[in-house]
């Protein structure tokens, strides 16, 4: 018996029992598309996280105030000493380096901000002309803050698009000037950039300099500083640059956490990779599920079978090729629900993108492979005891169906 008569075989005996067939082909299906889906959604997270970290800008190192590692009981627990605040004259420092391409000192607060009897309150963010090109925004009217000293404070402000939608409406704004708070700033410049980025509404937010908010919030420090490296591979050498220098200038204490983009993107990948793989390892429950009801199948019908199992075997098929026959069978009934559960879970991750277009569904290649091949191996792993039991059936007592 050759290959196509053992093809032929096996497709008619699964057209024979089309309920049988069917049950087993959406179970197998089941199976498959299950781990398509979870899997998509698992990577649609991670590729959202990791563009949404993407979108802050690229090769950014972010200093932040404050040592975050616990080093246990010391003279500042009891004491109350808190760490040096992050300064002006830090984040100037920090330009001084051949490795850092822009530097960029953040102050976050909220204000109320005001035009022509009409008022909102905004989130008001404190910074330099770097900050344009750190977070890859774009200008729609007008031109960002100016460059110059940063302790320089100017009055001018820039809007976000939403902000300036809700007071002034199509009124022109270039020019005008706004009440931040208890103090007057001319507006110079609409943001043109839209969405929401990790921490920042671009939409709705208010860009001041970074000396006129510290006035405006009456404070000295910075929430953050955020650096750009010239390259992603001098990325460790910037932050180690970062360390040295607040080192040398809060005397001696390193008392700062340095935080780089690519170690936040690892982290958060190694974190949801892991829990798409425990997703789709429950997920491929299923198809071992789907397994043992093929196994369960395949008894019955070498039970139904007995008669056309012993006239093979009395025409001459060895034990053998009679469990290359089930197997074989078994085999063709995995192909096609694998297939039909690959169809059925682009259906599904399709309608999931459709219905959450931030998220960019997808299952990748290795998972679609995975989920095949387990629906192959569970088909025929469990089917490996039904044709060793047809093998061993007695052709004599086999065709008198006993």
């Amino acid at each position: 018996m050759n290959l196509a008569d053992g093809a032929r075989f096996a497709l008619a005996a699964l057209s024979g029992a089309r309920t049988r067939t069917g049950l087993m082909l959406l179970a197998m299906a089941i199976g498959v598309a299950s781990v398509v889906v979870l899997t998509s959604l698992g990577e649609a997270a991670r590729r959202f996280v990791s563009g949404e970290f993407q979108s802050l800008g690229t090769n950014l190192v972010i200093v932040l105030p404050g040592k975050s590692e616990t080093t246990g009981g010391g003279p500042a627990v009891f004491f109350g000493d808190t760490p040096r605040e992050l300064t002006l004259g830090d984040a100037a420092a920090l330009e001084r380096s051949s490795q850092v391409r822009r530097v960029a000192p953040i102050n976050v607060g909220s204000a109320s901000v005001s035009w022509s009897g009409l008022q909102r309150e905004v989130p008001v963010l404190g910074s330099s002309s770097e900050l344009l090109a750190i977070r890859h925004w774009e200008m729609a009217l007008g031109r960002f803050l100016p460059g110059g000293d940063l302790d320089r404070a100017r009055p001018v402000a820039v809007l976000g698009n939403k902000v300036r939608r809700e007071l002034f409406g199509n009124h022109s704004v270039l020019g005008e000037w706004v009440r931040i708070g208890d103090r007057r700033f001319r507006v110079i410049g609409v943001l043109a950039s839209e969405g929401r980025s990790i921490g920042v509404d671009v939409e709705n937010v208010v860009i001041i300099p970074v000396a006129s908010a510290q006035q405006l919030f009456n404070t000295s420090s910075l929430f953050r500083v955020i650096l750009e490296a010239r390259s992603r591979d001098v990325i460790p050498q910037v932050a180690e640059f970062v360390r040295n220098t607040i080192r040398q200038r809060h005397q001696g204490e390193e008392d700062v956490t340095v935080v780089t983009q690519d170690a936040v993107l690892a982290t958060f990948d190694k974190i949801l990779r892991a829990l798409t793989l425990a997703v789709v390892g429950i997920a491929a429950i299923s198809l071992g599920v789907a397994g043992i009801l093929t196994m369960n199948v395949m008894l019955v019908s070498v039970a139904q079978r007995t008669a056309e199992i012993g006239l093979l075997k009395a025409l001459g098929a060895t034990g053998g090729q009679i469990v290359v026959l089930f197997l074989a069978e078994a085999g063709l009934l995995s192909a096609l629900g694998a297939a039909l559960g690959l169809m059925l879970g682009e259906l599904g991750s399709r309608l999931i993108g459709y219905l959450y277009p931030a998220l960019p569904v997808g299952a990748p290649w290795w998972a679609l492979f995975a989920a095949v091949g387990v629906a192959l191996g569970t088909g025929l792993l469990f089917s490996l005891l039904p044709a060793r039991r047809a093998a061993r059936l007695d052709p004599v007592q086999a065709l008198s169906r006993r």
